[in-house]
């Protein structure tokens, strides 16, 4: 495998696909629950209880707003991460509680089409009932970029997801959009609700979208578009425009059109805003066999390299493995070439919903592309008559999950666990719980979890301690599906790499180094694993897996001895292998 020097102009983009702080939290105190009300800015000084308000005026008084400084200030955790410098000038950023508070672990799909897209057809109704009815906490409409978008969609959509949100009062419905990111794919950006929330998303399509302002080629002056529509959300925080505002890439090995150097701008340019990609796609049913399903590709990643994509990227990587991008299944590969710098890249898992499998509607009559392009929007769907078997989506949580650990059950409070990253993602709802502790031994109470860093004096002796409460109850396929094993991955973290070439994509020093059997286990149950004295930095993260299906991972046994398999082209049940990621946790020798 060679790596291809950092270039200034770029490779081209397939047609029909546009292109062109660091947070290393220590164990303090959490605040308390009515602290965190006070400070959430997404709840109105009407929904706080008495002590709540009480709070808040007092921290008014202090001088403290709310977000994700004022959080971390009131909980005393401000810091960097061990990526040590931000090239882009990154603003010191606040993080949420070591362990979710109150609200927990809430499950959801930043990744989801509407009758708004030209190339999908239910409301927002439509998605997020069923979203709601299959698990999902929270959920992000977005709809595709583009001019038809830009002109009369985004007004157009917002008073559907006010409604939902009317509908649906234990359910957090966020409005974004996928954006089509100048020089590269396609990512998703969305802020809390709130009266700017229309502004500010047509504004960004407006004067940052690849399709609107023709950048799709990847050319240096695109590539700064992107760079500079991810310093400009930033800038509405910093405004209080919103309280809140993430972008994350999805399907990033898909087309082979995000390279490395591109993902690293993306970071640098405002670590709080650009915070990660999907680590799984969407479209997990598009390789059910034909005749029972579309006969394609898992997450329909069929493509090859060619003259419009990085260079650097092998075959191998335009195809899922165990349904997860190869950027993310790779152990040693492009997400740990991240982690191993010290920078904090989030996974998720969304379904990308556009049609869904099984259903039995369809566009009502009268629809066409001239009509979308009129009305900025399809008429609601209709009875079809005929149950689709041909189409490649899941509906929100049927298949794909990714969990957020919130101090609250709040936008705001969502969207800083992201930030944070306290994530883990799963399909099929192959578990209902993971929780992660990196300790120092003889600091029983101490320690951080999932996007953190702990910092102990070298030579301190730390541990891993990893609960799991195994799934009890059939999945929506009907059946409850069995972890068989949970593997261990370490890295050793140093910047130096990406120093000298940004488009490096794999970590060396990144490997599986331990693996539990947990076949058979029913019950909630507890692993623990000595990471041994502290010399050096290091992240560890986990991945577990059903067991049905695997191969030595694409950097060979040594790194990984059991990976995900590569998906096989149009015969490939997504539910016959399922796997949890989680996000790191870092752990920082002081001096």
């Amino acid at each position: 495998m060679t790596h291809q020097p950092p270039h200034d102009t770029g490779h081209s983009h397939d047609a029909g696909h546009t292109h062109a702080h660091d947070g290393h939290t220590h164990a303090h105190a959490e605040p308390d629950d009515a602290t965190l009300a006070a400070l959430d800015p997404s709840a109105a000084d009407r929904d706080l209880s008495p002590g709540e308000l009480s709070r808040r005026n007092l921290l008014r008084a202090a001088g403290i707003a709310g977000g994700p400084a004022a959080a971390a200030g009131a909980a005393g955790m401000v810091g960097v991460t061990p990526a040590m410098a931000e090239p882009g000038g990154g603003r010191p950023e606040g993080a949420p509680p070591q362990r979710p508070g109150a609200a927990g672990w809430l499950a959801g799909d930043h990744h989801i089409h509407t009758q708004y897209s030209s190339d999908a057809q239910y409301t927002v109704l439509d998605q997020t009932q069923h979203g709601a009815a299959y698990g999902l906490d929270w959920m992000v409409i977005t709809d595709h970029g583009g001019a038809t978008h830009a002109r009369i969609g985004v007004e157009l959509v917002n008073p559907d997801i006010r409604a939902a949100r009317t509908r649906l009062p234990g359910t957090l419905i966020f409005q974004g959009l996928e954006w089509n990111i100048p020089a590269a794919e396609h990512g998703t950006v969305f802020v809390t609700p709130g009266r700017n929330e229309v502004a500010v998303l047509k504004q960004f399509e407006t004067d940052y979208d690849g399709s609107v302002n023709n950048a799709s080629s990847s050319t240096v002056a695109n590539e700064r578009l992107a760079v500079a529509g991810v310093q400009w959300l930033g800038q509405q925080m910093d405004r209080k425009r919103v309280a809140e505002a993430l972008f994350l890439a999805n399907h990033p090995a898909r087309n082979g059109i995000d390279s490395p150097h591109e993902i690293r701008a993306w970071r640098d340019a405002d670590p709080r805003v650009a915070v990660g990609f999907e680590g799984a796609p969407g479209h997990q049913a598009a390789s059910l066999p034909a005749g029972y399903g579309p006969g394609s590709n898992r997450g329909y990643y069929g493509n090859s390299p060619g003259a419009n994509s990085f260079p650097g990227y092998p075959p191998e990587s335009y195809r899922t493995w165990g349904g997860f991008d190869w950027m993310t299944a790779t152990v040693g590969g492009l997400w740990d070439s991240l982690l191993a710098e010290g920078r904090p890249w989030t996974i998720s898992a969304n379904s990308d919903s556009h049609v869904n499998w099984s259903d039995t509607s369809r566009r009502p009559d009268g629809s066409s592309s001239e009509q979308f392009a009129r009305d900025g929007r399809y008429g609601d769907p209709v009875y079809a008559g005929q149950v689709n078997l041909a189409a490649g989506d899941f509906w929100p949580g049927f298949y794909s999950r990714t969990h957020v650990g919130a101090a609250r059950r709040g936008y705001a409070a969502v969207m800083q666990g992201i930030r944070a990253g306290q994530v883990w993602v799963d399909h099929g709802q192959l578990v209902e719980q993971v929780e992660v502790l990196v300790r120092p031994k003889r600091g029983r109470g101490q320690g951080v979890t999932l996007g953190g860093t702990l910092q102990v004096k070298r030579g301190t002796p730390v541990e891993m301690v990893v609960r799991i409460t195994p799934a009890r109850r059939p999945n929506w396929a009907q059946f409850t599906p069995s972890l068989n094993r949970v593997d261990l991955v370490r890295g050793a973290v140093d910047p130096r790499p990406a120093r000298s070439d940004r488009d490096t994509f794999t970590a060396p020093d990144t490997r599986v180094v331990g693996r539990w059997d947990t076949s058979g286990r029913t019950q909630r149950f507890e692993l623990t694993r000595d990471l041994g004295r502290v010399e050096d930095p290091f992240y560890v993260r986990l991945r577990g897996t059903d067991g049905n299906v695997s191969q030595p991972g694409y950097l060979g046994a040594d790194v990984d001895a059991e990976g995900p398999r590569l998906d096989p082209a149009g015969d490939s049940d997504p539910w016959l292998d399922l796997w949890f990621y989680t996000n790191p946790v870092w752990v920082v020798p002081t001096r």
